[in-house]
């Protein structure tokens, strides 16, 4: 990813938070993390986030999705003999589409990235809309994505490894990587 393209959706997050009622400080506007999950499709799959804390015990991070954009499939596996990480959903703005491990949906609502799609394999659709959340177990299966409006959501776990996360698509790259 380009710096500009980096700084674009930096700025464009910020602007979501703000107007989603979220007020962030000088340092957390500074540090949105910009994930292009190293496919340099970010439009279509990526996220913004803001990690407030996390620590041994717990995380919170805010989660923006632009309008159509997926964060792909992946689980949190158990780590140095610590369960993986469990997460609470909850919307705070638009309506994201989570899909998890269980009975698929005949249908689902989200547009599978063409790119990638035989990477994303799990359909049971839970919707969500502001006011509503849903906790993923450890070791989950799981994707989502914003429908047409974008979202935010806030997440609520325990310890956050991102570096530990399992894609099911063996090109993704978690850490961001900006070139000028």
């Amino acid at each position: 990813m380009i710096t500009s393209e980096f700084q674009a959706a930096q700025k464009r997050a910020q602007d979501v938070l703000k107007e989603a009622g979220i007020v962030l400080t000088a340092e957390e506007t500074a540090h949105i993390e910009v994930a292009d999950m190293g496919l340099n499709r970010l439009a279509v799959e990526g996220l913004e986030l803001v990690t407030y804390i996390n620590n041994d015990r717990y995380c919170a991070k805010e989660l923006v999705l632009f309008p159509g954009q997926t964060c792909p499939e992946h689980r949190h596996p158990a780590v140095d003999g610590m369960p993986g990480k469990q997460e609470t959903f909850r919307c705070r703005a638009g309506e994201v589409w989570l899909y998890v491990e269980g009975e698929p949906e005949p249908s689902i609502r989200a547009k599978v990235p063409a790119a990638s799609r035989k990477y994303y394999t799990v359909s049971r659709e839970i919707t969500l809309r502001p006011g509503e959340q849903y906790t993923i177990p450890p070791n989950t299966l799981h994707w989502f994505q914003a429908g047409p409006e974008g979202a935010v959501v806030s997440e609520f776990s325990s310890r956050s490894t991102d570096e530990n996360d399992i894609f099911t698509d063996p090109h993704i790259r978690r850490a961001p990587v900006v070139e000028n």
